[in-house]
């Protein structure tokens, strides 16, 4: 699996200083993930759920060994160069959807690809698009307020897709959500990946919706283990 990698950590390490103590998070963690592989972190509160996505997100420095992303080895780089990667290649969801109140579902999903550079119709295109897989089209000119809570979590999935990522990053992306609800964002997501090759690694509580993964992980002794 290692050279199929999408991405991949090599002896990461990663700690905190409190006062005179030193807190190790991540000690010498390894993990791989292939494209179109959808991947369960599963381990309780604290054990570094968050600190692992970060620094494989590129949003924190590993403190020794390194983050690999398409082959490119990213840890290392400087804050611009990883912002860059960040943009283009590494989707984001969180447990709060954090959209962009006064714009339209379509329009929260159009902003990054703008930014990207691409054309106001070609974005609006794309946008409509992935509400249609994430089974929401319908939805697309109404503001989040208007959204239930699930609809709101599926166009942040698809808004964190929309710039056709190598690796989407999720940190209990259905925690906020009922059973039924979470199914249905976790089948729609589910969909997008089998239909884009994209390839996840999603942090959550819910041991039903990590069953249906390809595979579960957790963190044990800040090591990446098989569950």
């Amino acid at each position: 699996m290692m050279a199929q990698a999408v991405i991949e950590l090599r002896q990461v390490e990663r700690h905190y200083v409190q006062g005179e103590r030193k807190i190790s998070i991540l000690n010498g963690a390894d993990f791989a993930l292939s494209r179109g592989e959808m991947v369960a972190l599963v381990a309780p509160s604290g054990a570094g759920k968050s600190t692992l996505l970060h620094t494989a997100g590129l949003l924190e420095r590993p403190d020794g060994g390194d983050v690999f992303l398409g082959g490119r080895a990213c840890g290392r780089l400087s804050d611009d160069q990883r912002t860059a990667i960040r943009r283009n290649d590494i989707g984001f969801v969180y447990q709060f959807h954090h959209l962009l109140p006064e714009f339209s579902a379509l329009e929260n999903i159009m902003l990054p690809q703008l930014v990207h550079g691409l054309p106001k119709a070609e974005a609006g295109e794309r946008a409509a698009q992935l509400l249609d897989y994430m089974q929401i089209g319908h939805r697309a000119n109404h503001r989040p307020s208007e959204l239930s809570g699930g609809e709101q979590q599926r166009v942040a999935i698809a808004r964190a897709v929309a710039n056709a990522p190598l690796v989407l990053l999720a940190d209990e992306p259905t925690g906020n959500l009922d059973p039924t609800t979470a199914g249905y964002v976790f089948d729609a997501l589910s969909a997008l990946m089998k239909q884009s090759g994209l390839a996840a690694l999603i942090a959550t509580h819910n041991h039903d919706l990590a069953a249906r993964m390809d595979r579960r992980v957790t963190l044990k002794d800040g090591k990446v283990v098989s569950l």
